[in-house]
């Protein structure tokens, strides 16, 4: 009988939820376009920087110089003259501008150390901050290949060669994409959860709940298992159709070890969202709850930054945290291919802090259930 009563339970949040169509958009919305925007709008390399340059030497060396500057990093150079400058900066039309001083190369041939001015705009700031590598990488290579050809110069006596592990093309797709799956997973299964929650606090179908002849822990199972079957078929569809399909992302490890790590994560957020939905009185006060928590969660979980740059105090408070250990596995599986034997640590976490969020869920539950009794 309980069992029957968390399935057919289960079957009207199902329900429920294709009847709320804002819910439907905010699911289609996080594992689509909010993935794929993720993966692209915001480039962590440079991407066509406009940049004007001053060439007052007309060199062959400033020649060399200014032809080195290509798309994709920056856009065609703009040759300007120098009283230019700081009107076109000014006007927000450059990035960088680049002054080559008069008699650079001759000075440069002759031993002197002549100096080149970069003018950024640091308002920019992701452009301003990766672009300045940029410029000075590109300048100094064209500097040293110009100068192999008038001195001897040394050969480094030790060549650095690099192989990228696991993303070989530094491609910032692969690893924003399917960054984005693991934070929606977090997100909608404490929204769906709390939401639905609310809802029917608010429809006073909770009142109806309580005259018929379920428990609590019914109710609470019932939400828990149907939100998880949402994210996880969501979860699923958006890693083979937008990852791999539309942005072509491979993925190395076993998608059903992930999943598998994903239900454990599930089984502990919506327990998370079910507490904050008791917390919380109305919509509202739970977006603004949902805010203190999940930013927390989610900007020092180890996805966005590494956790060994962290504090030592952030990084044991967040093994706390589902996500951390989610984040872990799932990288773990998907970007490095890893099995269980690797990721079977997150896997027992998970499972803890699981049970301890869904007693803890159940038992506010309760409490509320009995006030509204």
């Amino acid at each position: 009988m309980a069992l029957a009563n968390i399935l057919h339970l289960g079957v009207k949040e199902l329900r429920s939820l294709g009847r709320d169509p804002m819910m439907l958009v905010l699911i289609v919305y996080a594992f689509t376009l909010s993935v794929y925007t993720a993966a692209t709008a915001m480039p962590e390399s440079l991407n066509k920087a406009p940049i004007a340059i001053v060439d007052e030497d007309r060199s062959p060396l400033s020649a060399r110089i200014v032809d080195a500057f290509y798309p994709p990093y920056f856009s065609q150079p703009v040759l300007i003259d120098g009283h230019k400058m700081d009107e076109r900066m000014d006007a927000g039309l450059d990035t960088f501008a680049l002054n080559i001083p008069p008699h650079f190369q001759r000075d440069l041939l002759a031993g002197r150390q002549p100096e080149i001015q970069l003018n950024v705009d640091a308002t920019r700031m992701g452009q301003a901050f990766t672009g300045n590598g940029y410029v000075q990488a590109i300048v100094n290579g064209e500097i040293s290949a110009y100068l192999e050809r008038h001195r001897n110069l040394s050969t480094p006596p030790v060549d650095l060669v690099l192989r990228a592990s696991f993303n070989p093309e530094l491609n910032k797709v692969w690893f924003g994409s399917v960054m984005e799956v693991i934070s929606n997973i977090t997100m909608l299964a404490i929204v769906l959860t709390g939401a639905a929650l609310i809802r029917e606090r608010e429809h006073g179908t909770v009142e109806h709940l309580l005259a018929m002849p379920v428990t609590p822990f019914e109710i609470m199972a019932a939400k828990v298992w149907a939100m998880v079957l949402v994210v996880l078929v969501a979860t699923t569809l958006s890693l083979s159709l937008v990852v791999q399909g539309w942005l072509g992302v491979p993925i190395e490890g076993s998608v059903p070890l992930f999943l598998t790590g994903a239900v454990l994560h599930l089984f502990a957020t919506t327990s998370l969202g079910i507490f904050l939905g008791t917390v919380a009185r109305s919509m509202p006060q739970f977006g603004l709850l949902l805010m203190l928590i999940l930013l927390p969660l989610q900007v020092l979980s180890g996805g966005m930054t590494p956790r060994e740059s962290m504090p030592a105090a952030i990084q044991y408070l967040m093994l706390l945290a589902p996500n951390t250990h989610f984040v872990m596995l799932a990288q773990g599986i998907l970007y490095r291919g890893a099995g269980f034997a690797v990721v079977w640590p997150q896997f027992v976490a998970l499972l803890f802090i699981g049970a301890g969020l869904f007693s803890l869920s159940l038992a506010r539950f309760r409490k509320t259930i009995g006030a509204m009794a």
